[in-house]
């Protein structure tokens, strides 16, 4: 299953670069007005079909389970929607003057404002040996609360409820729909700002971006791990772990069609869009590349805590 669902990612990634690619050889297709109509299918049923897959793949019942941790859920949902993006725009503040492209910056603000992932925070997580559980509960919570102004994903809920055993028996490959229709929304978008002649974006800029958001999940992946490490912070190594990937991550899932609607008709879409669409890559990459480091490291703490229990 973890096998599949690294797969999935890669061959997405490569669809990324592949909707891109033919945005740039042929832009026409993808206009408004064009063979695709994206006016209708992206704006509209693109959208809709996000996030109604988005709500029928949340495992509501599942987050009951990990309610009770309340202080730990505080500490992610504070970090997620309040302390990452005012530290952002803080940040933005001193950027401003200089010379990398102002929708470029616009748009690292914009992912600072998104929920965490459904996905990538878990699979983490339980890669490493975590606090699945509220991995889980706060990866779903705070995609709610992400759209919580969409009354849509309450509809969502609902139909979930009642159509629960059949998705529990025929296991819809939500991940491949919400893959492709992406995909399709990422092209259209990319072939209004190809399809454009006055929009430039220089490399110096997107070098700076790509930097900046390395600098940006390390930092705050150190900056958490500081946090939930404490001796009085109460939390355990396997909490530690979720609090780590759950908070540094944003969900590319719900995060372009938030964009879509947020920043319909504009003109530079796409370039708000680059950051968010370069931080999901970066923030797979680097939590594969640190699992076996976080690993080790919750092995030694749990074990260290176990040596040091008294004997009864």
């Amino acid at each position: 299953m973890r096998l599949l669902e690294r797969m999935r990612k890669e061959w997405f990634m490569i669809g990324i670069v592949l909707a891109i690619a033919g945005a740039k050889l042929e832009p026409s297709i993808g206009v408004n007005g064009g063979p695709l109509k994206p006016e209708i299918t992206v704006s509209y049923i693109a959208v809709a079909t996000i996030f109604f897959n988005s709500g029928l793949s949340l495992k509501t019942e599942e987050l009951t389970s990990a309610l009770v941790h309340i202080r730990l859920h505080l500490f992610i949902q504070i970090f997620t929607l309040a302390f990452f993006p005012a530290t952002i725009w803080l940040f933005l503040q001193i950027l401003s003057v200089t010379p990398v492209n102002e929708w470029l910056l616009k748009g690292l603000q914009t992912v600072g404002c998104m929920p965490p992932p459904v996905s990538s925070a878990v699979i983490l997580t339980k890669a490493v040996g975590g606090n699945e559980a509220a991995a889980i509960f706060n990866s779903a919570f705070g995609s709610f609360l992400g759209i919580i102004i969409t009354p849509l994903l309450l509809l969502l809920f609902i139909v979930r409820r009642y159509i629960k055993d059949w998705l529990e028996r025929t296991k819809p490959p939500f991940g491949a729909v919400s893959s492709s229709v992406l995909l399709m929304i990422i092209y259209t978008t990319f072939c209004g700002t190809f399809s454009n002649p006055s929009i430039d974006l220089d490399k110096l800029s997107l070098v700076v971006i790509l930097f900046i958001i390395f600098s940006i999940q390390l930092s705050f992946m150190l900056l958490t791990f500081i946090f939930s490490t404490r001796n009085n912070s109460g939390f355990t190594p396997a909490d530690t772990v979720a609090i780590i990937f759950c908070s540094t991550h944003k969900s590319l899932t719900l995060g372009i069609p938030m964009l879509k609607i947020v920043f319909a008709g504009h003109e530079h879409l796409s370039l708000i869009s680059v950051p968010l669409l370069i931080y999901h890559p970066v923030q797979i990459l680097l939590g594969s590349v640190l699992v076996p480091t976080i690993k080790s490291w919750m092995v030694s703490r749990q074990k260290g805590v176990k040596l040091t229990r008294p004997t009864v």
